[in-house]
C-alpha cells in the first residue's frame, strides 16, 4: 500500500474508533438492541430492493460518463461498479475506486487514469447532490444547530471541488501550461497519466453527458432516501420524506470523512446526529443507522461477489464491446 494511503487508513481507523466511542457513550445499547429486535423483515426486503435500484442507476451513470471515452455495455459496467463497492467494504482509503478503475481499464481498453477521472466526476456530482438534498431538507424542516453548520461546511467544500474540477478540465489552457508540459516531457509516463486523467475529468464538460449523469444521480439518491425510509418503517419509525432525506444526506456527508473500511463508526455517528435532529431518540436513530448500514453492506457484498464470480480476477484480453 502506498505510504499516503497507509497514513490515511490509520487516520481513518482512529476516527472510526473515536466515533464508535462517542456513540456508545451517548446511547443505551440495550434499548437499541430492543428496537432492532422489532425489525419487520418485509420492510427490510423492500429497502434492499430500493438499494439495488440505487446501485443500478449508479452503474448507468458511470456508463454514461465513460461513453465519450469508450462504448461499454451496461451489464459489465455494473459488474465493475459492484466489485469496486464491495472492495470498499474491506479496503481502507476507498481503494475500491482504484479496483473498479483497474477492472474497466483491463477489460475494456480504457486508460485506468481516465477511468479514475470519471470516478472523480462521480464523486463531485454526488457531493453536489447531497448538499442540495441536505440544504432543501434543512429549509423544509427548519433544522438549525450543528447539523446546519456541517451542511454549510459541506457546501463550501463542494464549491472547492467544483473549482478544482473546472481547473482540471481546462488545465492545458491555463497560463504556464506550456512550460509545465515541457517539464513533464522529461517524464513521458507521468505526462501521459496526467493527460489521461484530464481526459476522464473532461467528460464533465460535455452538456449531454453531464445532464445524463445528473438525472441518474437524482434517481439514485431518491432510491437511497426511500431505502432509508423503508428501514425506518421496519423499525416502526414514521419518517417523513424530508426527515429521511436529511438523515440520508447527513450520513453521506459523513462518508467524506476518512474512516475505517465501509465507514464503520462514522456512518452510525452521523445517523445518531441527523436522526436526533429530526426528533428521533438516540437509540432509535442508532438502530436505524445500524440496520441501514448492515443492509447496504449485505447488498453491495453479495452483488460484488456475484460480479467477481462472473468477471474473475485474472487479466482479460481487451475486446471492444458494442454500446447499449
Amino acid at each position: 500500500m502506498p505510504r499516503g494511503a497507509a497514513v490515511r487508513a490509520i487516520l481513518g481507523i482512529a476516527i472510526s474508533v473515536v466515533a464508535i466511542a462517542l456513540v456508545l457513550r451517548s446511547v443505551n445499547i440495550g434499548e437499541t438492541v430492543d428496537v432492532l429486535r422489532r425489525a419487520d423483515l418485509r420492510w427490510v426486503a423492500l429497502g434492499a430492493c430500493f438499494s439495488i435500484t440505487d446501485l443500478a442507476l449508479r452503474g448507468l451513470r458511470w456508463q454514461r460518463l465513460i461513453r465519450p471515452l469508450a462504448a461499454v455495455r451496461y451489464l459489465p459496467m455494473f459488474g465493475y461498479l459492484l466489485i469496486g463497492y464491495a472492495a470498499n467494504n474491506v479496503l481502507p482509503a476507498r481503494l475500491g475506486e482504484l479496483v473498479r478503475s483497474h477492472y474497466l481499464g483491463d477489460r475494456e481498453g480504457v486508460s485506468r487514469a481516465s477511468a479514475l477521472g470519471t470516478v472523480v466526476v462521480e464523486r463531485v456530482v454526488d457531493l453536489v447532490a447531497v448538499v442540495a438534498i441536505a440544504t432543501t431538507a434543512l429549509l423544509i424542516l427548519s433544522v438549525r444547530g450543528v447539523l446546519a453548520g456541517a451542511v454549510l461546511i459541506g457546501a463550501g467544500v463542494t464549491g472547492l471541488f467544483l473549482v478544482a474540477l473546472a481547473l482540471g478540465i481546462v488545465a492545458h489552457r491555463l497560463p504556464g501550461a506550456d512550460r509545465l508540459t515541457a517539464i513533464l516531457a522529461r517524464w513521458p509516463r507521468i505526462g501521459e497519466l496526467g493527460r489521461s486523467l484530464q481526459g476522464g475529468l473532461s467528460v464533465a464538460a460535455r452538456p449531454r453527458t453531464l445532464v445524463e449523469a445528473l438525472l441518474a444521480s437524482a434517481g439514485a439518491w431518491t432510491c437511497s432516501i426511500l431505502a432509508l425510509a423503508a428501514m425506518g418503517q421496519a423499525l416502526g419509525l414514521e419518517l417523513s420524506m424530508g426527515a429521511a432525506a436529511l438523515v440520508t444526506s447527513g450520513i453521506a456527508l459523513a462518508g467524506a470523512i476518512p474512516a475505517a473500511p465501509s465507514n464503520i463508526g462514522t456512518f452510525e455517528a452521523a445517523a445518531v446526529a441527523a436522526g436526533s435532529a429530526v426528533g428521533l431518540a438516540p437509540e432509535s436513530a442508532l438502530a436505524l443507522g445500524v440496520l441501514s448500514h448492515a443492509m447496504i453492506l449485505l447488498v453491495t457484498s453479495i452483488g460484488g461477489a456475484i460480479a467477481f464470480n462472473r468477471i474473475g480476477w485474472a487479466d482479460a484480453a481487451v475486446e471492444q464491446p458494442e454500446g447499449v
